[in-house]
């Protein structure tokens, strides 16, 4: 199915050279991402920064195989999944999980909270329904909302709580990495810093690979070890996040810097 050997450099999720192009009206190629290569070891928080349109979230989406790259190649957790069929793709998706930027289209508004994170634990087949049941309560725990929350409809609760929601169903079959694609963005300041210290929280406890995609540098910096810089589909800058953000070394990612509000 798949190459098993694993990453020279210990990486959990790795692409390298990967390029995403997408066809234009009259037939013209965009080159969405441009060879761009990326690692996240296992337990490391990387952060993929840039603006709107720089490629970020194309790279994201790729990575879990919802675009198919033109060239480069993936490997997770060992394994070769540049272009493994649908079929072969449902193990690593267990593994492998996302969070979206807009937790209010991310939810099935005519569901409960105990459907929507149960979802995944019954399609992977995990157990008796007393079994989900206590599963879905424990990672409503994990992600710091009470019990009665299982029972109400998304749209009972806040823009910061439907993002826990949707951690919480990102987590149900225990991944070892996940890609948090903007998952601050779409909620208030006061809100932002609840979800990046939930994540923080979540993997000192659970031991988690992130890849945390953001426009935001400073918010990014937070959160990660490293920081990877792109621009207009390339990665322009890499390194540690405080490296990064004190002493940056290309102008782009200057340019972030100085955008980014001063409190």
């Amino acid at each position: 199915m798949a190459d098993s050997e694993s990453s020279s450099d210990g990486y959990l999720l790795e692409a390298t050279d990967l390029k995403v192009t997408f066809r234009a009206p009259g037939g013209r190629k965009l080159h969405a991402v441009d060879t761009i290569s990326i690692g996240v070891r296992p337990r490391e928080t990387v952060g993929l920064v840039g603006e709107s349109g720089s490629g970020k979230s194309t790279v994201a989406l790729t990575l879990m195989r919802a675009h198919e790259p033109e060239g480069g190649r993936i490997v997770f957790d060992g394994l070769d999944v540049t272009h493994l069929r649908e079929r072969d793709l449902r193990p690593i998706r267990q593994k492998l999980q996302m969070v979206f930027q807009d937790p209010y289209s991310s939810l099935d508004p005519r569901m409960s909270v105990r459907r929507i994170v149960a979802e995944p634990l019954k399609a992977h087949r995990y157990g008796t329904r007393a079994q989900i049941n206590a599963r879905v309560d424990e990672l409503l725990d994990q992600v710091g909302l009470p019990p009665d929350a299982a029972e109400r409809l998304p749209a009972q609760f806040s823009g910061g709580q439907r993002q826990r929601i949707a951690i919480a169903r990102s987590l149900a079959l225990e991944p070892k990495a996940l890609i948090a694609d903007e998952p601050v963005s779409a909620l208030d300041v006061s809100i932002q810093a609840q979800i990046i210290n939930l994540l923080r929280d979540l993997q000192d406890r659970l031991h988690i690979a992130f890849l945390v995609i953001a426009h935001d540098l400073a918010l990014v910096h937070q959160i990660s070890d490293r920081i990877i810089v792109m621009y207009l589909g390339e990665a322009v800058e890499e390194g540690p996040s405080d490296d990064i953000v004190g002493r940056p070394q290309h102008p782009y990612t200057v340019a972030l810097l100085s955008a980014t509000p001063v409190p």
